[in-house]
């Protein structure tokens, strides 16, 4: 996936963001340090160096998972426009990787950079590559400008390490359109065929092949009103009640409906050539305003298993509405930090629907390096607690008789002048970045809602901060926020608070990490 590109980043990446901090004196700017500090994440992914962008969907070869992204290696010099390669991080657990370089390399041949797509093990050889060769369609755009896209393959036989391209013309070639990209291939069994899903500006086209080189359009999928849809998933899934379903999601831009930003999906049936949706509406695997280019893939056990009740997913925690600004270039070099991996789940809502429930992955359970057991915490109004950190996990069950809000000041100044809000108020949930340091220089981007049901009196809060983000689970991921925020490092403290009425966070615990 390839956007139109943004000019943002012009000096100082942190100044520019600290301008956008409230002037009351309650929100001064603290004294700069002598040195720069480090905003690299504690323990969510980040790119080492230069600019990344779109996770492209993780494979599992030889006991673990490949990990490719888009990264820009000419960042700090040539902005954006200099174009993408595809990366390669791998990793067992999904919480630490290590980084092997460049994969799919750019500028190679005359089709220029590469943009998104995805990469398939071709265990039964029908490209003709090998056994086991792994096979990447991807979109690139001839004669080096945005308008003209069309996908082409290159092949592995090192086990998905390095790649070379299987001559220089397309496997499909553009039919005549602007918005043609982002190739998801899955292997479709029952059928012995490859199965492609691609973004064509409104509509999601399917396409066959027997071997990977050679496709045929079979229909599409169209979805109006939130924006041009990108970076295609489409996956197979158990509930559990034993319910089984397909999914389509996409990345779109909901924003001019009141939607979000991220990453949109229909459940639904699919029969190899057509997807039917159970509701024309889609619903959002995230309500924050940074999840974007999300993919999901298939959660394995350490002996390969395959587990056909839930997957994983990322997404990358930035928006191309502000996507040069970050505190991150000027001390650590780098623009480019994922949202933790998370397993997602089918489950069966009360109206009998279906709708999509994600978690941090169990694997953070193996990196905790402190816990603080708080217990039950009884508030009224605002009550600062002693802890202070700047990366962390904070879970509680906030239960009440008779309340309007209540949640959490994360990152919170010691004036109490700067924090993140993120908990509920009347019918929804929220996070609201807007009393920190944050990208978004217009304003309008600052708090993202989700719907709740206050009836109950009880919600769950599952919440991670890192140095730049802030991720949101609510009542066990039935919703997420994910959203960056770039609080000063000397902004350590946290704070429980209500609204007109006492509230109970009950077993209220926080987690470090260490990766």
């Amino acid at each position: 996936m390839r956007l139109s590109r943004r000019a943002l980043f012009a000096g100082s990446a942190a100044g520019a963001a600290g301008a956008l901090l409230p002037t009351s004196p309650a929100a001064a700017k603290p004294k700069a340090a002598a040195a720069c500090a480090s905003y690299r994440a504690a323990y969510h992914f980040t790119v080492p160096d230069q600019w990344k962008n779109d996770p492209q969907r993780p494979v599992w070869i030889d006991g673990e998972y490949h990990y490719y992204y888009l990264y820009n290696a000419d960042y700090l010099t040539g902005g954006t426009e200099a174009g993408t390669a595809w990366r390669l991080a791998t990793s067992r657990d999904l919480v630490s990787f290590t980084d092997r370089g460049i994969a799919v390399p750019k500028d190679t041949t005359v089709n220029g950079d590469v943009w998104s797509g995805s990469a398939v093990v071709d265990t039964d050889n029908t490209a003709g590559f090998g056994a086991g060769a792994v096979i990447v369609l991807v979109t690139m755009s001839p004669g080096g400008g945005t308008d003209h896209q069309e996908q082409f393959l290159y092949y592995s036989t090192d086990g998905g390490r390095t790649f070379r391209n299987h001559g220089t013309d397309p496997v499909l070639p553009n039919p005549g359109v602007r918005d043609f990209r982002d190739p998801k291939v899955i292997r479709d069994e029952e059928r012995g065929r490859w199965v492609m899903a691609l973004a064509e500006n409104t509509k999601v086209g399917f396409y066959h092949s027997a071997d990977l080189k050679s496709w045929t359009y079979v229909g599409g999928f169209v979805k109006d009103g939130i924006g041009v849809l990108e970076c295609p998933d489409l996956f197979r899934i158990t509930a559990s009640d034993g319910t089984v379903k397909w999914v389509l999601g996409v990345s779109a831009n909901g924003k001019g409906a009141g939607l979000p930003n991220t990453y949109a999906y229909w459940t639904g049936s699919f029969n190899g050539t057509t997807f039917t949706p159970d509701a024309s509406d889609p619903q959002w695997l995230d309500h924050g305003w940074d999840w974007y280019g999300a993919v999901t893939f298939e959660k394995r056990a350490a002996d390969g298993t395959l587990d056909e009740r839930a997957r994983y997913a990322i997404g990358w925690l930035n928006n191309w509405d502000y996507a040069n600004t970050t505190p991150t270039i000027d001390c650590d070099g780098f623009n480019g930090t994922d949202s933790i991996v998370r397993e997602i789940t089918l489950k069966r809502a009360s109206a009998g629907t279906y709708y999509l429930a994600s978690r941090p992955i169990a694997a953070l359970d193996n990196h905790v390096s402190r816990t603080i057991d708080l217990g039950d915490l009884s508030v009224s109004g605002t009550r600062v607690l002693e802890y202070t950190g700047i990366s962390y996990e904070v879970t509680t069950e906030v239960t009440w008789d008779s309340l309007t809000g209540a949640g959490f000041q994360l990152r919170r100044s010691a004036d109490g002048g700067r924090h993140i809000d993120a908990g509920i108020y009347g019918d929804y949930a929220f996070l609201n970045r807007r009393n920190t340091v944050n990208p978004d220089t217009s304003g309008k981007w600052q708090e993202s809602h989700s719907p709740f049901d206050r009836s109950a009196r009880a919600v769950k809060l599952r919440i991670l901060v890192d140095r730049t983000s802030v991720e949101m689970f609510v009542d066990d991921g039935r919703y997420v926020h994910s959203s960056e925020a770039f609080p000063y490092l000397v902004d350590t403290g946290l704070a429980l608070f209500t609204i007109d009425g006492t509230a109970v966070f009950r077993n209220t615990v926080i987690r470090e990490f260490t990766v």
